[in-house]
């Protein structure tokens, strides 16, 4: 199966099926008109045991010579830090202008290698295989690259979109049931924003025949970027729906403690709350919401040692706080999602407030 990212100059397609990565190195080549011989594979710790090899076989078939780069695994490796260490690696093994990297593993690391392609020698070519559901059906697509900071998720990065992204579903089978069911709650976000049919779906997944669910999430995530690239247009904020709470609730816990999809399931939970106070998203809407995030073992209730005011601490500096006015992410049903500026900051703390 195929998706299209269409942008212009830097469109690409999504390849979604099995047994796609022993073909990465091929794809790499017929992609690039004059590649270097020279690439980067960036993975973490967990990754490299599971899926390196056949990658950097195909990589060394197709004439290449690949550095692998191994970082330890987890939310930490976001950072500055790490970035520069990845990228005094490639300088070490001689990449250049001409080489390219390829990012081999779930968000963190599809970030991560994204973020040191587009700084490296000013931004050189990346190819995106990602390996959890979170990053199949999102993280992957929509060349948003980035690590974390103190002061919050995501905000150092920059645009840099792929040269193809290869989501090889019979990685999903290595993933454990927690890391299985995080990913799912993006999946839950897409429907919520977009598609009540995919919303029905979830509820009746077939665990062995992924790639059309995956294939509906990526449609889902390709038109939304190809109408707004740069989030300048409104349409991609419509994909921060449980974002804005969910960041600050994964910030203020420390990362590590909730995986991405488990904070954002918290965030939906929220969203959702406010969206039928705000927007007339109905009960019974809710509660099959709530159905849905326990039916994949999502979290929808806050600890109390996680403090309201950590979390409002937290998203006070995100992204989606445009001049000081909130920008937040609405729902008048399954399937409808708006972007509104009339929710005030004491609603948000309240909806904080009633995970508890």
């Amino acid at each position: 199966m195929v998706v299209e990212v269409s942008l212009g100059q830097r469109s690409y397609r999504v390849h979604i099926g099995s047994n796609l990565i022993a073909s990465t190195g091929e794809l790499c080549r017929d992609l690039l008109p004059k590649p270097g011989i020279r690439c980067a594979v960036v993975t973490d710790s967990n990754v490299e045991k599971l899926h390196s090899t056949p990658l950097l076989v195909s990589l060394t078939d197709a004439g290449f010579h690949p550095e692998l780069i191994v970082v330890p695994a987890g939310e930490k490796s976001k950072s500055l830090d790490q970035s520069e260490k990845v990228c005094n690696r490639m300088i070490s093994a001689g990449l250049d202008r001409s080489s390219f990297v390829v990012a081999l593993g779930g968000g963190v690391i599809g970030d991560l290698a994204g973020f040191v392609a587009a700084i490296y020698y000013r931004g050189i070519p990346y190819f995106q295989i990602p390996t959890t559901i979170v990053a199949q059906v999102d993280s992957s697509v929509g060349g948003k690259t980035g690590v974390n900071s103190t002061g919050g998720k995501n905000l150092i990065g920059a645009f840099h979109q792929p040269r193809a992204v290869i989501a090889d579903v019979d990685t999903l089978r290595t993933l454990p049931p927690r890391e299985f069911n995080e990913g799912m709650a993006e999946a839950i976000k897409h429907a919520i924003i977009k598609d009540n049919i995919l919303f029905e779906t979830l509820q009746n997944l077939d665990r062995d025949d992924l790639a059309p669910f995956i294939a509906r999430n990526v449609g889902i995530k390709a038109a939304v970027v190809s109408a707004d690239e740069h989030e300048t247009a409104g349409e991609r904020a419509l994909l921060n729906f449980g974002h804005t709470i969910g960041h600050g609730i994964e910030n203020a816990a420390g990362y590590g403690r909730y995986l991405h999809g488990e904070a954002i399931s918290l965030g939906i939970v929220a969203a959702c709350a406010l969206s039928i106070s705000k927007a007339g998203f109905s009960k019974a809407d809710f509660d099959r919401v709530l159905a849905l995030l326990h039916q994949y073992e999502l979290p929808t209730q806050l600890p109390s040692d996680i403090s309201t005011e950590s979390i409002m601490t937290a998203l006070r500096t995100d992204k989606k706080f445009a001049g000081g006015s909130v920008r937040f992410v609405l729902s008048r049903g399954i399937g409808s999602a708006f972007v509104s500026k009339d929710v005030t900051l004491e609603e948000i703390k309240g909806a904080i407030e009633g995970l508890r």
